[in-house]
């Protein structure tokens, strides 16, 4: 049977190159497409994929949060991350989230298929840059914060989605199923931490550390 493949990823473009790439070897089939986080973990659900090809800067849901809600409920599936972004910040949280295979966008033509064929050997693979700081990393010590950024939890880093997405605190309690006191709570308690005093501050956090894409 062919190697299954979920497609998660804002942009048609880049998706339909995907696929293109992934045809191409008769091993592999892309049994469904995603264009956001939230419906990435529901297409999971639905197809059972071997693998989610996942993009981090989705809209409503990034792609470090559905990582987490797909691999809670199907801890079977890999996950390779395709994104454009490689800071240790987001390294470190691209692991602890549960992926096992990183490639950079900019390496994707040479780079997806070997990727794929690893984790479909449930092998690691890791783009050279990417490599090079988990090693970095480990090297200084497997359990150090890398960087100095303040890391903020699951459900924190989803509402600092959705704020910068522009939601309302009603809207981000509405569709994280939480009261509009919780909401306001949550948001109160995260510009406290990021010492931060706006909005604008706040998107400017989710750019750099690669939540959100500019």
């Amino acid at each position: 049977m062919p190697f299954r493949v979920l497609l998660a990823d804002d942009h048609d473009i880049l998706r339909d190159g995907l696929r293109t790439i992934l045809c191409a070897c008769p091993d592999f089939e892309v049994c469904g497409e995603a264009g956001n986080g939230r419906e990435a973990v529901e297409q999971a659900r639905i197809l059972r994929p071997d693998l989610v090809i996942m993009d981090i800067g989705m809209p409503e849901l990034n792609g470090l949060g559905a990582t987490r809600q797909i691999l809670r409920e199907l801890p079977n599936i890999e996950i390779l991350i395709l994104t454009m972004h490689h800071s240790e910040y987001l390294v470190r949280e691209v692991l602890e989230a549960g992926a096992r295979g990183y490639v950079l966008k900019s390496d994707a033509a040479r780079e997806l298929l070997t990727a794929v064929e690893a984790l479909a050997q449930h092998r690691l693979w890791f783009t050279g840059a990417v490599g090079e700081i988990v090693l970095r990393g480990y090297l200084r010590s497997p359990a150090c914060k890398i960087g100095n950024d303040i890391y903020l939890t699951e459900r924190e880093q989803e509402i600092v989605q959705l704020l910068v997405e522009g939601h309302s605190n009603k809207e981000v309690a509405e569709t994280l199923h939480i009261s509009v006191k919780t909401a306001e709570t949550h948001r109160g308690h995260i510009m406290a931490k990021l010492n931060l005093r706006s909005i604008s501050e706040l998107v400017r956090y989710a750019v750099r550390i690669g939540i959100i894409e500019a």
